[in-house]
C-alpha cells in the first residue's frame, strides 16, 4: 500500500498532517545539511587550502572538522576559483540550469510561477556544484543552495505523496525553513526567512506553524553534530544609551544606498557582460572564476563566504580590520560576489550580503568612536547591526534579517538598533532587491491569483448581469397564448405582471402540463407559480446562481429591495456565465 493510501486510512487531521509532513522535511532536510556542510568544508580544506595554500579564518562558532595539510603551491591561488567554475558551469548547464546563481531566487520562481515544482535532481545537482564554487574560493554563501536543497525535498515529497499545488508550495516553504534554519543555527530566523522571502512587501503567513517545526527539527539535527553554539563567538555588546539610536539609524541609511549599489552591480554585470558573451554558458562561471582569482591577487580575503572576517571586525581589532580596509573590502567583495554568481556559478548571495554589511558597519563604527568616543563606546556592535540592515535592504526581509542576525550572533541586546537600522533599510531602498524573482505581495503572486479572482462572482452584483429589456405577460392570457409567445421569442418562460405588480411567474414546463385540449380556456393565472425565488439588483452574482442551482430554475426575476412586486429585470444562468466570462477577460 502506498504512503499516502495510508494516511488517508488514518484519516488524520490537517493539523497533524502537517505535523507529521514538517517533522519529515526537518528531518530529510537537516540530514542533507550536515551533508551539505562537511562536503564543502572538505572541498574548502583541501582544495583552496591544501592546494592554494589559503585558509580563510573561521568565525567563533565553526571551527573546521578537518586537519590543514600544508602545501607550497601559493602561486595556484588565483587560479582555483577558474577551475572551481569550469567544473561548476559544465555540470550545472549539462544536467540542471535552473541550479546557476543563487539557489533562493530559484526557490522563489518556483514557489511563485512553477506551481511549487522543483525537479529531483536540482537539490542533488545544486549541493555538488555550490561544494565546487565556494569550496575553490567563489565569492558565495550556502544559503542558496541549502534552500534549494531543503524546498526540493519537500517538493518532492509533495509530488510523491500526489498533494494538491497548494500543500506542495507549503512544503517548499517547510523546506526552506528547515535548510535555512539548521545550517545558520537560526531555527526562528530561518522559519521568517522562508515565509518573508517569497514578497517584497508581504509574507506567506499560511506556510509559518509548518515553517517552525520543520526548521526546528532540522537545526536540532545539525546542532547534535556541530555544536548548539552560535556562529558567531559574539562580546558582550549592549544598547544603554537612546542618543546612539541616532547614529544606528545614519547606518540604516549607508546601508540602503549600499543594497541599491550592490543590486545594480549584481544585475548590472550579469546583463551586461556575462549574459552578451558569444560562447556557451557552460563556461562563463571560468571566466567569472577567473575575475575572482585575479582580484583574489592583491586581496585574498574575498575568497569564500567570509564569515571569519565578520568575526574579526566583530571583535574590533583595529590593525587587521582597519577602516580604509573594511570600506575597500565592501566594494571588492560586491564585485568578486557579482564575478561568482551572476557568470553563472552556484552560491548564494546571504553570506557576501552579511559580510558586506558587517564592514559597512564596522568601518562607520570605528570613525564614529573617533569623533563621538564617549557615545560610541563598542564600535563592533555596528558590524552586528550593519549586517542585519543590509540583509534587509537586499533581500526585502526586514523581520528575518533581526532575528537571524541575533540567532547566529547569540545576542539579542541590540534588538532596538538592528530595528531601527533595518527597518531604515528596508524602506529606503525601495524595490531594490537582489532576488529579482519576488513579487509584490500574495495577491501579485501567481500562486494566490485564483484565490484572488475566484470570488469575481461574489464580488459581482446581479445589476451588472441582469437583462432589462423583458417580456412579460398578463395574468389573463391563455396557455395557448403563452405557447405562441414562447414560439415567437425563444424563451423558455416570462414574469407575469398585473397592474405594473409582479404576481408571479410561467414557464414552458408550466404550460405544458395543460392538456392540449383545454389550453385555449385555462389562464395564466391558474397555472403560474405565486411563491416565486427572486433576487435584488445589489445582490451578489454569486447568491444569485446559487439560488439557481439549489432551486435547479433557469431564471431569476430581479426586483427592488424596497417593493418585492416591482420588477426591475431578470438574470439567466446564461447571464450570469457571460458576466463572469467579461469580468475574468479584464482581469
Amino acid at each position: 500500500m502506498k504512503i499516502n493510501e495510508i494516511l488517508k486510512e488514518l484519516d488524520l487531521k490537517q493539523v497533524q498532517r502537517w505535523t507529521l509532513f514538517s517533522i519529515v522535511i526537518g528531518i530529510v532536510s537537516g540530514f542533507g545539511a550536515v551533508l551539505f556542510y562537511l562536503g564543502l568544508n572538505a572541498v574548502s580544506n583541501y582544495i583552496l587550502g591544501g592546494i592554494g595554500g589559503y585558509y580563510p579564518p573561521s568565525p567563533g562558532g565553526e571551527l573546521s572538522p578537518f586537519s590543514h595539510p600544508e602545501t607550497n603551491i601559493r602561486w595556484l591561488l588565483f587560479l582555483l576559483p577558474a577551475i572551481g567554475g569550469l567544473i561548476a558551469g559544465y555540470i550545472i548547464f549539462t544536467y540542471a540550469p535552473e541550479a546557476e546563481g543563487h539557489g533562493t531566487d530559484a526557490v522563489i520562481d518556483a514557489y511563485n510561477n512553477k506551481r511549487g515544482f522543483i525537479r529531483k535532481r536540482v537539490p542533488l545537482i545544486k549541493a555538488i556544484t555550490s561544494m565546487i564554487t565556494i569550496g575553490t574560493g567563489g565569492s558565495a554563501g550556502r544559503e542558496g543552495p541549502i534552500a534549494q536543497i531543503g524546498a526540493g525535498f519537500g517538493s518532492t515529497l509533495a509530488t510523491y505523496l500526489k498533494l494538491s499545488d497548494r500543500d506542495r508550495r507549503v512544503m517548499v516553504i517547510c523546506g526552506t525553513a528547515a535548510g535555512i534554519g539548521s545550517i545558520f543555527k537560526a531555527p526562528l530566523g530561518g522559519a521568517i526567512f522562508a515565509i518573508e522571502v517569497l514578497y517584497k512587501g508581504d509574507m506567506e503567513t499560511e506556510g509559518l506553524v509548518p515553517a517552525f517545526i520543520s526548521s526546528t527539527i532540522a537545526y536540532s539535527i545539525f546542532s547534535s553534530f556541530f555544536g548548539w553554539g552560535h556562529i558567531f563567538a559574539t562580546p558582550s555588546f549592549k544598547f544603554t544609551t537612546p542618543t546612539e539610536l541616532i547614529f544606528y539609524g545614519i547606518l540604516g541609511v549607508l546601508c540602503a544606498a549600499t543594497a541599491i549599489l550592490f543590486v545594480i552591480i549584481f544585475y548590472g554585470l550579469r546583463d551586461r557582460v556575462f549574459r552578451p558573451m558569444k560562447i556557451r554558458p557552460h563556461y562563463k562561471p571560468a571566466i567569472g572564476g577567473l575575475l575572482v582569482g585575479v582580484l583574489a591577487l592583491f586581496f585574498p580575503q574575498v575568497l569564500g563566504t567570509g564569515y571569519g572576517w565578520v568575526q574579526i571586525a566583530m571583535n574590533g581589532d583595529p590593525v587587521t580590520m582597519s577602516i580604509v580596509f573594511m570600506m575597500a573590502f565592501v566594494l571588492i567583495k560586491m564585485l568578486a560576489t557579482s564575478f561568482t554568481i551572476t557568470s553563472g556559478g552556484s552560491g548564494g548571495v546571504f553570506a557576501p550580503t552579511l559580510v558586506i554589511g558587517a564592514m559597512i558597519g564596522g568601518a562607520f563604527g570605528q570613525i564614529m568612536h573617533l569623533v563621538f568616543p564617549q557615545i560610541i563606546s563598542q564600535p563592533g556592535a555596528y558590524v552586528l547591526v550593519g549586517m542585519g540592515a543590509i540583509l534587509a535592504g537586499v533581500a526585502k526581509v526586514p523581520i528575518a534579517a533581526i532575528i537571524m542576525v541575533s540567532e547566529m550572533a547569540g545576542n539579542y541586546n541590540l534588538l532596538a538598533p538592528l530595528m531601527v537600522a533595518s527597518t531604515l533599510a528596508y524602506v529606503l531602498s525601495g524595490r531594490w532587491t537582489i532576488y529579482e524573482k519576488q513579487v509584490e505581495n500574495r495577491a501579485s503572486s501567481p500562486a494566490h491569483r485564483r484565490e484572488m479572482t475566484v470570488d469575481i462572482l461574489e464580488r459581482a452584483l446581479v445589476k451588472d448581469a441582469m437583462t432589462t429589456n423583458i417580456v412579460t405577460i398578463n395574468s389573463s392570457l391563455s396557455i395557448q397564448q403563452v405557447l405562441d409567445l414562447i414560439h415567437k421569442y425563444g424563451y423558455t418562460g416570462f414574469p407575469v405582471v398585473d397592474d405594473k405588480k409582479l404576481v408571479g411567474i410561467i414557464t414552458f414546463e408550466d404550460a405544458e402540463k395543460v392538456q392540449v385540449e383545454i389550453r385555449k380556456t385555462t389562464l395564466v393565472k391558474e397555472m403560474m407559480t405565486t411563491n416565486l425565488i427572486v433576487t435584488g439588483p445589489e445582490d451578489s452574482l454569486e447568491d444569485a446562481l446559487l439560488k439557481l442551482l439549489d432551486r435547479k430554475i433557469g431564471r431569476l426575476p430581479v426586483v427592488d429591495a424596497d417593493d418585492p412586486t416591482n420588477l426591475v429585470g431578470l438574470v439567466t444562468k446564461f447571464d450570469i456565465i457571460k458576466a463572469h466570462a467579461k469580468l475574468s477577460s479584464n482581469r
